[in-house]
């Protein structure tokens, strides 16, 4: 099964977030900020989806959506938003780099797995 990849600064909603992926039964890598999560995609790593927070320092989340979205290898892969952000300007943003959902924090298991039944994951 392929990998799943969490990339938020925040270590408790990363870690949550895998914790609720495990129990619908993706597998993910994690990566506590944009740096680690540029490593981890260098090495080749494809993730089968991407859960992307928007907040973070350095390198912010919408430039890592728009890097996933110029990679030929990263383009197809499903990226959901999660992020505190609720304002329309944010989701038009994201949605218009090309993320598949965008899911407001906390993230809940209910809005993960709709997300991934959106993109025929589950």
């Amino acid at each position: 099964m392929s990998e799943a990849l969490i990339i938020d600064d925040n270590r408790s909603t990363a870690d949550a977030l895998n914790q609720m992926l495990t129990v619908l039964g993706q597998k993910a890598r994690v990566a506590y900020g944009s740096s680690a999560a540029m490593a981890i995609l260098g090495t080749g790593f494809t993730p089968k989806f991407v859960c992307l927070d928007i907040n973070m320092p350095g390198v912010d989340g919408t430039e890592v959506l728009a890097y996933l979205r110029r990679e030929p290898r990263l383009k197809p892969i499903p990226v959901f938003v999660i992020t505190s952000d609720d304002q329309p300007e944010t989701r038009n943003k994201v949605m218009k780099l090309g993320a598949s959902a965008m899911i407001i924090k906390p993230a809940t298991i209910d809005a993960l797995e709709t997300a991934l039944k959106k993109v025929k994951i589950l």
